[in-house]
């Protein structure tokens, strides 16, 4: 069974980073669920493609490390994304990033939001930038995002615990859109049926995929 291919997307700018630290987080949560040998994870830092990005706006089509970029977030069967907090929005290099995205590559392709900042105040950059964002991008946004702010990553308390229990929550969501109801050994990924000869192409997985993230999604919010 081909493993499902996962691209994360790290806008974090600084070294070491915690927008970085929350992405590996989320990555592990979701290959955990998915279970071992289930995804192919790529992770994308933006800090490291900046001058590309920079370039493709200004000629209008992107090359080098940033085209590479692209294509493997355009390929991807799901996405995990985090953003800096930056004027109560997403950081500029995310919105660049993304601005260059084909469109219908990302039309009913599963993501998962995540931001930090120093305060939990600004946890609304969720609802309020990033769903508006990746619903113009027609995408699948899981209804839980995480936020992490400084005081999530103290080292005793209930904020850490707290922060666990979203990026558990929130990978549990990402692995049910991607993995049949019958459990994460099937290999079927559109809802208990055997996939079609058409189907079973690249192109054939990205729509099963699809058309079961929109159906799960669904369920997982009560509507079906």
């Amino acid at each position: 069974m081909t493993a499902l291919r996962i691209v994360a997307v790290n806008a974090g700018l600084s070294e070491p980073s915690s927008t970085r630290l929350l992405i590996d987080r989320m990555v592990a949560a979701v290959a955990g669920r998915l279970g071992e040998g289930r995804a192919e994870v790529e992770i994308v830092d933006l800090r490291d493609v900046a001058v590309d990005l920079g370039q493709a706006m200004t000629v209008g089509f992107a090359s080098g490390a940033a085209r590479a970029a692209l294509d493997a977030v355009e390929g991807a069967d799901a996405l995990i994304v985090a953003t800096p907090v930056f004027n109560a929005s997403y950081s500029g290099l995310f919105k660049m990033f993304f601005d260059l995205v084909d469109i219908d590559a990302m039309a009913g392709k599963p993501v998962l939001i995540g931001a930090t900042g120093g305060s939990p105040r600004h946890s609304m950059v969720l609802d309020h930038a990033l769903r508006p964002l990746f619903a113009y991008l027609r995408a699948v946004v899981l209804p839980t995002g995480v936020y992490a702010a400084s005081a999530d990553w103290a080292g005793a308390g209930g904020d850490t615990a707290s922060l666990n229990d979203r990026i558990d929550r929130a990978a549990a969501e990402l692995a049910s859109l991607l993995t049949p109801r019958g459990g994460p050994g099937s290999a079927d990924v559109g809802g208990g049926q055997e996939p079609s000869s058409a189907s079973t192409g690249t192109g054939g997985r990205q729509h099963a995929v699809e058309a079961a993230g929109i159906a799960n999604f669904a369920r997982l919010l009560g509507t079906a």
